[in-house]
């Protein structure tokens, strides 16, 4: 059995990992706030929340959501996933002070920008 501090080794790049895509999404976030006119989020602690919030959602809801709209997806050809990640980002503004998002389109153009920065961030 190997000791303590290479097992803390190992799982230190997970760590480094989950921080370094919070802070790429909080980053996200903020440009969406800038570009797009109907969207508002106040710095600081809101600011990460909803990033981790946003994160979470993204790793647990959406899959559930994709697979329970497949043949929504299939039909549309994969656009209705575009509508998804909107309505995770609305639900977010939602339940997160500090951030809030004005209508439909908003977070549509919202949850792209930070889809698209998300998706460059964490290519390899």
């Amino acid at each position: 059995m190997l000791p303590y501090r290479y097992y803390r080794l190992a799982i230190y790049p997970y760590r480094m990992r989950f921080i370094v895509r919070v802070l790429i999404i909080a980053l996200a976030l903020l440009l969406a706030a800038y570009i797009i006119p109907g969207i508002t989020v106040v710095m600081g602690v809101p600011l990460i929340v909803a990033a981790v919030a946003l994160g979470i959602l993204n790793a647990v809801v959406r899959p559930i959501l994709v697979v329970l709209t497949l043949p929504l997806s299939i039909v549309t050809l994969g656009l209705f996933l575009l509508v998804i990640n909107g309505f995770l980002f609305w639900f977010v503004a939602q339940y997160v002070d500090g951030f809030q998002v004005a209508g439909f389109w908003s977070a549509f153009f919202g949850a792209l920008i930070v889809s698209i920065a998300s998706s460059v961030a964490n290519k390899k």
